[in-house]
């Protein structure tokens, strides 16, 4: 009877241990993964200008209001237009 208490306390004690931090979450890659900072110059432009702009491949140009994906990929450059048809934001996400 002793040994089925025993068994029993010790399965009691095994499922009140603390549960492991998770791993620490990848280091990001710098902020400028995507090279935006050379496109920095751009901010203000009207959208025409990207017509004589060689973009890195994998590029997002976003309109006004456009539905997007939210996945995070630090090596994707996104170039926001705004509601005015100017270059409002360049960077990466």
């Amino acid at each position: 009877m002793r040994m089925i208490l025993v068994a029993i306390s010790l399965s009691v004690l095994a499922g009140c241990t603390e549960p492991q931090a998770p791993d620490a979450p990848a280091t990001l890659p710098g902020e400028d993964a995507c090279g935006a900072s050379r496109f920095q110059n751009l901010v203000g432009q009207p959208k025409s200008v990207l017509d004589g702009v060689t973009l890195p491949e994998g590029n997002r140009v976003i309109g006004p209001n456009q539905p997007v994906t939210m996945d995070f990929r630090p090596t994707r450059l996104n170039v926001e237009i705004g509601k005015d048809g100017r270059i409002a934001r360049v960077g990466c996400y």
